[in-house]
């Protein structure tokens, strides 16, 4: 079975680092979400703006092709809400497996405060978890945050061998 996998969560959380790790330790691609993005809808959270839904469906579109055509992938997308993770489902050509990158707004906070070059700014966190509808056990796993990368790369790694929903 091809391996699809949508590494989600708040901005800040983590999503281009572990899916980077993760394309590493499985040797297959990882593609950052934030650069399927369209130029007005990064201007808009560079300006502080949150997304609406009316902006979000398209780059969920853009991001269900990336998996139904570039398959073996890891996506890095925030998929906040179910509707969200049902749209890249119904689009993504096949099974896929959603990784939920769970940490306290105060670590996140602290590595987005930490982070340089990045367009979204720290204002917008707040409205990120206001959104968020963190999936349950049968629709992702969930990793916490709150611990060193290497550990939360293999403790993914370990969930996806064999594993595809």
């Amino acid at each position: 079975m091809t391996l699809r996998v949508v590494i989600m969560g708040v901005a800040g959380c983590g999503k281009s680092s572990v899916g980077e790790g993760l394309s590493a330790r499985l040797g297959i691609p990882y593609r950052d979400g934030d650069d399927l993005h369209n130029p007005a809808a990064v201007e808009k959270m560079r300006a502080g703006i949150p997304l609406t839904d009316d902006d979000r469906w398209p780059w969920l579109d853009r991001v269900a092709a990336v998996l139904a055509t570039e398959a073996p992938v890891i996506v890095g997308c925030s998929a906040l809400r179910r509707v969200y993770r049902d749209r890249i489902r119904a689009g993504a050509g096949g099974p896929l497996r959603f990784v939920h990158l769970a940490g306290s707004r105060e670590v996140i906070m602290a590595r987005m405060a930490a982070r340089t070059g990045h367009y979204m700014p720290t204002s917008l966190l707040d409205s990120q978890f206001a959104a968020l509808e963190a999936p349950g056990p049968e629709e992702a796993v969930t990793v916490d945050i709150d611990q060193p990368l290497g550990a939360i790369v293999e403790a993914i790694a370990a969930d996806l061998t064999g594993a595809t929903s």
